[in-house]
């Protein structure tokens, strides 16, 4: 359903997670009665996704999920421009505050096909309603007009700006056209590669993250933190830092010591100047290797195979793995006796407004959350760990803070894909396999279930994956017919609990589970005597996933002769109600320094949105399988994570990105899939099996060089 709201412009609202009823009366609510420029964010509407146009001819849609980097702000710009026949340089995506109702999780790969068809709903009611009032004015059949480029046109050449039809269009009840959206074949703005509308602003400074804030009163902040993973505070002597320039407070937190400064310099001085005892976290003890053999024996046995098959087996480790998004966490607070106030970029506003709240000891109705764009996150926004503990700093300080986790202090303290164990078995027969058993056991943590949440939210908002998801706990894994025809697919999970601070990280369990098994895949194949594209296509269940293979195979000219040291390598991968097929080409002719040198990759999502969006998308995966395969984790020493910065977590740079990449988009009209972290497994095991082949080897522990 599609409400308007009462306003002096013409404002239209739809439900957003969340059922009808929920949304009755907003018509009737004080709140929205008022100018429209308060509607997108008091009363009812809290939980719609709204559309206002304005009387300078622009088109607001205050959008209830999180610009991190991957496009969401311009896919949606452009399902308003498809159906309201507006340019897209008429329309504002503004970033929607922490709502009480509704959905504003970003996450999951779901923000475009959650939004697709509340988003071209709005749009297509506010023309129908604009083309009406237009028809008003100048006593012509409604049907008769037509729209463009932001206005009403007649058939004389008469036009009417949205922005001067907007007030009598508001009064309208009953559009005298059709209010349905156009269907894909009428289609000139969705499915067009489209430039980011947002990409000037980026390139030229204009762009406003949390640390460009200039919020009053609000002094730059950072945090002493422990050498160890959960080292505790025993004492602190901060007698010289407290006398040193521009330091305005020194405050206690549970993460370490807060230093509140003049400037980040003043801080990072006093912080250093700080002399403080720590007692060691609970991982003291541990270090890689007996992280892995735990996880080694955690790993539920995978029991019998079937009487007569052969067995292809093997067995993978995977390291710990940092975000690392380029924008640094930074959150600025303002929290008083009365209400609080926070500016940060979240995936999960909605919970991370309830969470501050009971951090500071206040209602949650007391405390407002801007949502700010973010310089990345694959996972990492998904938490409010850095804004929670702004608040407690801006509380225990008595003024605003402007908090700034280091690089430092997010890869060694922050949140991190966990490392996990897997042990999996194809057993074949007669040219075939009839059973297929993928056992792992993952790190989960005990001492605080934020992390745990958010990864069960992220799995929760994929769509149509076949690799079963893997629970935190021991426990079987839910069974499914899996992607490949390979009789029974079953498979069980355990789990190792470590005081390690986790998170969901770009394509959650996926990301290992799959480039694990598509890489027995290759093993199977090259056991039975065939080729690995071959293979895959007499085995392949889904159509969708064999055309996206047979295109890579076709644009990568799979099966070319190549130099010694040199091989490609393919793998596929179908989750959030989309597909996808990886081929690499590698070069190991320097065994301490294999290159990537192409990578192909073709996706089927339905609708692409934005073909251009999804080709960086694609891109950025790419970039994330030949990091994590090839050369990127977390080592742990004696409780403490090694790794401090881009120059020891050693993803991807430029020289070592791919001289040539490809990315194909295969036609569709059904709805949007999921499309963000779709390519991360494919891209993953892609590149480990081009590396087998070329060096003949079986790799078994990831990244390679770990």
């Amino acid at each position: 359903m599609v409400y308007s709201l009462a306003a002096s412009t013409l404002t239209v609202a739809a439900p957003l997670g969340c059922d009808g009823a929920a949304a009755d009366g907003a018509e009737a609510t004080a709140a929205t009665t008022r100018r429209a420029s308060d509607v997108l964010v008091t009363g009812t509407d809290g939980e719609m996704l709204v559309l206002e146009v304005t009387e300078a001819n622009r088109v607001v849609v205050r959008l209830p999920r999180v610009e991190v980097g991957q496009g969401v702000t311009t896919a949606v710009a452009m399902m308003i421009a498809e159906e309201l026949d507006a340019r897209l340089v008429d329309i504002d995506i503004p970033l929607a505050d922490a709502r009480a109702k509704g959905n504003q999780y970003t996450g999951g790969s779901s923000s475009v096909s959650s939004l697709y068809g509340p988003a071209r709903e709005l749009a297509a009611l506010a023309r129908a309603k604009l083309v009406t009032a237009a028809a008003r004015r100048w006593n012509l059949p409604a049907r008769f007009l037509s729209t463009r480029n932001t206005k009403v046109i007649a058939p004389d050449g008469r036009s009417a700006t949205f922005g001067s039809l907007t007030a009598s269009a508001a009064r309208i009840s009953r559009p005298a056209v059709s209010s349905k959206p156009k269907p894909a074949s009428r289609h000139r703005v969705i499915g067009r590669p489209t430039t980011r509308i947002d990409a000037r602003d980026i390139v030229t400074g204009k762009a406003k993250y949390a640390g460009d804030l200039a919020v009053a009163g609000a002094k730059p902040t950072v945090v002493a933190r422990p050498p160890t993973l959960g080292g505790k505070l025993v004492s602190v002597d901060s007698r010289v830092a407290r006398a040193m320039p521009g330091v305005h407070a020194v405050v206690k937190v549970a993460g370490g010591v807060a230093v509140v400064a003049e400037s980040f310099h003043h801080a990072f001085k006093a912080r250093d100047a700080l002399r403080i005892t720590w007692a060691p976290g609970p991982l003291a003890s541990l270090s890689d290797a007996a992280i892995r053999s735990r996880l080694r024996a955690a790993v539920p046995r995978l029991g019998t195979p079937p009487r007569g098959s052969a067995q292809t087996e093997g067995e993978f480790e995977f390291a710990f793995v940092s975000h690392a998004p380029m924008e640094v966490l930074t959150a600025v607070a303002d929290v008083r006796a009365s209400h609080a106030e926070i500016w940060f970029s979240s995936q999960s506003p909605m919970d991370a407004r309830e969470s501050i709240a009971s951090a500071v000891g206040l209602p949650a109705s007391k405390v407002r959350v801007h949502v700010i764009r973010g310089g990345g996150s694959f996972g990492r926004r998904l938490n409010h760990d850095a804004a929670i503990e702004a608040a407690l700093i801006s509380k225990a300080a008595r003024r605003p803070v402007k908090l700034m986790w280091s690089r430092a202090d997010d890869i060694r303290h922050g949140r991190m894909r966990p490392a996990s164990h897997h042990r999996i078995r194809a057993s074949h027969a007669r040219g075939r396999v009839v059973a297929f058993t993928h056992s792992m056991a993952s790190v989960s943590e005990s001492y605080d279930g934020q992390s745990l949440s958010a990864q069960g939210a992220a799995r929760g908002a994929a769509r149509g994956g076949v690799t079963p998801a893997v629970v935190p706990a021991s426990g079987p894994l839910p069974s499914d017919d899996g992607l490949y025809n390979f009789g029974r697919v079953s498979g069980n999970s355990g789990s190792v609990e470590l005081a390690i601070p986790l998170g969901a990280w770009r394509s959650v369990d996926s990301g290992t589970m799959r480039t694990a098994e598509e890489i027995v895949v290759d093993e199977v194949a090259r056991s039975l005597g065939k080729d690995p594209v071959a293979f895959r296509r007499t085995t392949l269940r889904n159509k969708s996933v064999k055309a996206v293979l047979d295109k890579v195979a076709d644009a990568g000219d799979w099966g070319r002769t190549l130099p010694a040291g040199q091989a490609q390598g393919v793998a596929v991968h179908e989750e959030y109600g989309s597909c996808v097929a990886c081929l690499v080409e590698i070069d190991v002719t320097d065994p301490k320094s294999p290159r990537v040198t192409k990578v192909v990759m073709a996706a089927d999502v339905g609708t692409a949105v934005n073909p251009r969006g999804l080709e960086a998308q694609l891109m950025g995966t790419a970039i994330d399988g030949i990091s994590t395969v090839l050369q990127a984790g977390l080592h742990i020493d004696r409780g403490a994570v090694r790794e401090s910065s881009y120059a020891d977590f050693r993803y991807a740079r430029q020289r070592h990105a791919p001289l040539r990449f490809e990315a194909h988009i295969m036609p569709s009209r059904r709805e949007p899939g999921g499309a963000g972290e779709l390519g991360v497994p494919a891209a993953a095991g892609a590149v480990a099996n081009a590396y087998a082949r070329a060096t003949g080897s079986k790799p078994r522990r990831f990244p390679l060089n770990f």
